[in-house]
Order: structure tokens, then sequence, then C-alpha cells
């Protein structure tokens, strides 16, 4: 097996290496140059355009002034060749995968400028901050006797963004104020209106008499803990992630302190039934470009279909199983609704009922965003699924 992947550099004369750390899972650059601030943001967007990394030697807080020229320009409008009037107008989907397709080459090209550390996770720039504590929830304790690092300086600046969320936390309405502190890569539950849903929804009386709940991929922990406020005695909560299945040990020692939910890495299911089963898969079916994106993206609906193909056999008598789901995929052209019907059909269940409701963030606000017409248009649902009778016709 090969070991760590190493970047290699010429500084003074002579061939230098480090590790290579990337937690988009990017591969070092091939040709990598020493720059620092007398390094214009033409020439740093030419290199970077090419490919070629930056090992920053100058000042950093210029290094950040650098990072934001570069995504200046590659922001900056382009001059589109008039389509011609019978040209048909690309499809939602074909959109969606322009979007990504820009969205991707636009974090390779930000990518390029480097920033060295030491073992210690210490930066010996002028004017560089302190990220020893980012970077250790991130990358583990440093030694400076590990060797030296290098990574990229917009992935540094989001260890020290998730730093901060988790530093600060986020006030969850639907706990009353109380707050959630995400972990980098686990997804934050920034948007309250599915959880607004799952406070509205009325409780399973299996459930309110004693029963069980199971939260699918838990993530921080915050709907287990939102099923806890709301009375439910037991919860497991299940997700395969180590660093979500952290997130919601933290979290849940302050939210849920008497014990009532019980944490397990599992992929999907835990063994047994529950009154209540939830789960909040990703939205989108599309293939993540990095590992930390698998919070949003879920290849061919993998966990939305094993969460109902495996429903029907984990639901105590009486149960319901709670789908939170948007239907920003429908506007999208990735999934359709009879798709997700069908399912739903074949993994033996029927939709009880729906909670809907329209979500409001600023991207649905933005006409100028290439998705805009479909984020206008999601709506997210709950959705009450229970056992299908024996005698139940088709959806």
């Amino acid at each position: 097996m090969s070991g760590p992947a190493r970047i290699v550099w010429s500084e003074a004369g002579e061939q230098r290496s480090a590790h290579w750390r990337s937690e988009s899972g990017a591969p070092p650059p091939k040709r990598v140059l020493v720059a620092d601030d007398t390094l214009s943001a033409d020439a740093a967007f030419r290199l970077a355009s090419e490919g070629t990394g930056m090992l920053w030697r100058g000042d950093f807080q210029n290094a950040r002034l650098l990072l934001q020229a570069l995504a200046r320009r590659i922001d900056k409008p382009r001059k589109v060749k008039k389509a011609k009037a019978d040209a048909p107008s690309p499809s939602p989907r074909d959109a969606f995968n322009l979007y990504r397709q820009a969205q991707s080459q636009r974090a390779r090209t930000l990518a390029m400028l480097l920033i060295e550390f030491d073992g210690a996770h210490r930066i010996g720039l002028r004017r560089a901050p302190d990220v020893v504590q980012a970077c250790s929830e991130v990358y583990g304790a440093g030694d400076a006797a590990q060797g030296n690092y290098v990574a990229p300086l917009r992935e540094l600046q989001g260890l020290i963004g998730a730093h901060e969320w988790r530093k600060n936390g986020l006030a969850i309405a639907a706990l009353g104020g109380q707050r959630v502190h995400p972990h980098y890569g686990v997804f934050a539950p920034v948007r309250g209106d599915y959880m607004e849903l799952l406070a509205q929804a009325p409780l399973p009386p299996a459930l309110l008499s004693g029963g069980a709940a199971f939260d699918i991929g838990t993530g921080t922990g915050v709907l287990a803990a939102l099923l806890v406020r709301r009375g439910a005695r037991r919860v497991v909560a299940t997700d395969t992630d180590p660093r979500a299945l952290a997130c919601a040990r933290e979290n849940l020692a302050r939210l849920a302190p008497d014990g009532q939910v019980e944490l397990l890495q599992a992929d999907l299911y835990p063994d047994g039934a529950a009154a209540l089963v939830i789960c909040n898969p990703p939205w989108v079916p599309a293939r993540p470009s990095s590992p930390i994106e698998h919070a949003v993206y879920d290849p061919d609906s993998r966990m939305l279909r094993g969460f109902l193909d495996g429903l029907a056999a984990h639901l105590a008598p009486g149960g319901e199983g709670w789908l939170i789901l948007s239907d920003l995929a429908e506007h999208l052209g990735l999934r359709s609704r009879a798709e997700l019907l069908g399912w739903i059909d074949a993994a033996g269940l029927q939709a009880l009922h729906r909670l809907d409701v329209q979500p409001i963030h600023p991207k649905a606000e933005d006409a100028s965003d290439p998705l805009h017409a479909a984020r206008a248009a999601e709506i997210t649902s709950l959705w009450r699924l229970v056992v299908k009778p024996a005698d139940a016709g088709v959806l």
C-alpha cells in the first residue's frame, strides 16, 4: 500500500517535500511554485487556472486577499454568445450538471494557493493566525515531530469556519433556542423548516406509550434531541461517520443528559423495531465530488431507498416512519415524484399523511443563481409512512 501523499517543490536551489493534506480528497498539484507578496492577482489566476500550485511565503493576510481576488476573477460574469432563437433552453438536469462542473472547477482553481504547516499545526508566516485548535479538531492533535504538511488555504478557511460553528453553535428554534454545535464535515442544521415539521407532526400512540424511536443518519443529533424534547423515552440514533457520531455524542450530552439517546455506528438500521423511525437523507441524488459532500448528495438515492426498503421490517405494530425530504431533486429533473411513490409502494408502505413547508433561504431569492427556478419552487415535506395493509391497492 502506498503511504500518505506528498507534495514536492523546489526552493532555494533545493528539492523539498512535505505531507499533503486535503479534506476534499484532491491530489497534490503536480507543479508547485513558491510565491509571495510580489505575485500579482492576474499572474496568480493564470497559474491557478493551469493547475499550478502556489506555495505561499509572504504575509498571511495578503494570501487571504489574493484568494479573494482569485474568487472575484472566477465569478466575474463572462460574455456569452447569444443563443439562436430556435435553440432549446438547457433542461433543469443539464443546468444542474453545468452548475456542478463550474463549482468543481472553481474549487480546483482556488485550491492552488497553498500554506505550509509544521507538525503541530502552526503556520510560520507573518500575521498568521493561531489555527492549532481548528486543525486539531479535524486532523487530530499535532506533534512537531510528525513533520511539516501542506494544505490549500481555502480548506484552512473551511476548518476555521467550522471551528467557529463548533465553538458558537447554532440556536435551534424547535429546541427552544438551545444550541447545536456542528463539527467539521457534519451537516449543519441551518434550515429550521424541516425541524418545525418534526415538531408539529402528531406522534404515534405507540411512541407515547413508551415505544422506542430510531433516528437514521443522526448527524449532529439534532433530530434525536427534538424527539426527546417531545417526550420520547428512548431513541437509538445511528450513523456511519465517526465524525458525526462524535458530534452527536457531544451535543446529546447537553441536549439529552438523562441518557435517553443511544448512539450506534451502523449503516441505516439498528437491530429491532421501533414505534417511530425518522430519516433525513441527503436530498440530491448525485455523486459527491469530495468526502465532505456526502451529507448533501446521495448517489442513486442509495440512502433514501435503503431507508424505505428496510422500514417495514423495523416498524413496531402501529408504528410510523417519518421521511424528511425536499423535492428539489424533482425540480432539477434528477428524480420524479412517480419514482418516489413507486419506491414507497414497492417497500410495502403507504403515506398516511404529508406535511409540507416552503423553505425560506437566500438562494431561493437570488435570480442570478443558475438553479434559481428549482430553488424557488422547492417544497420540504415530512412523509408519515406506515406499513401497507395486505389488501391495500397501489399508490
